[in-house]
């Protein structure tokens, strides 16, 4: 019963920031459940665990998230058309990958891929062109690499794809809110990687592939009720502000995960 209570909490809370800050969720999920998951999970498998069952989540997250968003008219679907495309095929691949990859490769990457994002944000560098004049390579190499990485490290895109949006001078709301929204197929396409990856490993109890049910399940019933919450105060939010308190979160998980 305590750790179900915890799996609830650990869902409310990764809902919250998944609305407030246009992230899948992963980011709060996968270190907490690197906690909540050590003593019952192989730690060769744990990263991959921790990992494909935050996808998972993100799956449900990301469609509350979206509702909230589109509701205030903020997100931007010809950037989130032009993204899809390479972003299932980089959350696919991404997946299968992981195979290949050990614990502690697995979660150095997600730690500094953390603070290198942080550290972009914080101090907000800026690119000369906005994303309505980019080309079309660039859309589709971006997407790729997005969708890759969110794979190995079990997040819904948003980490990158803000921070993307943001230098390329889209609103920081609404690179979130189109963050938010992008973070949906990359948890599909990602999940199902992880799901035949791990299909034939017998070492967690009552899975799907890699994917924790139990852990899923109660993480998804209380993200889809805070995630429209987060979305709602992120429009009361200065831009600027929000941008910094982004930042900061990042850097705190990333720092959390070296320390594991």
């Amino acid at each position: 019963m305590v750790e179900i209570i915890q799996f609830l909490l650990l869902g409310a809370f990764s809902g919250f920031i998944a609305g407030l800050l246009g992230v899948g969720g992963g980011l709060v999920i996968v270190p907490v459940l690197l906690y909540l998951l050590a003593g019952q999970i192989d730690q060769t498998i744990l990263m991959h665990s921790a990992v494909a069952t935050a996808l998972a989540a993100i799956i449900f997250t990301s469609i509350s998230s979206i509702r909230a968003h589109h509701r205030h008219g903020a997100i931007h679907w010809h950037y989130f058309k032009k993204l899809t495309p390479m972003l299932l095929l980089g959350a696919f691949s991404g997946a299968l990958l992981t195979q290949l990859m050990s614990f502690d490769f697995m979660r150095l990457f997600f730690a500094f891929f953390e603070l290198l994002v942080a550290a972009i944000m914080y101090f907000g560098l800026t690119s000369t062109k906005h994303a309505a004049y980019l080309k079309q390579w660039i859309w589709q190499v971006t997407g790729y690499t997005i969708g890759i990485i969110s794979a190995i490290v079990g997040i819904g895109g948003g980490t990158m794809t803000t921070p993307f949006l943001a230098y390329n001078n889209v609103n920081i709301k609404n690179a979130i809110a189109t963050s938010a929204a992008v973070g949906l197929p990359i948890a599909i396409a990602g999940a199902l990687g992880f799901v035949l990856a791990g299909w034939n490993v017998n070492s967690i109890s009552g899975s799907l592939g890699f994917i924790h049910v139990e852990a899923l399940m109660s993480i998804v019933v209380m993200s889809v009720v805070f995630a429209p919450l987060g979305a709602k105060i992120a429009h009361q939010v200065d831009g600027k502000k929000l941008k910094k308190i982004f930042a900061l979160f990042l850097a705190f998980l990333g720092l959390s995960v070296i320390v594991f």
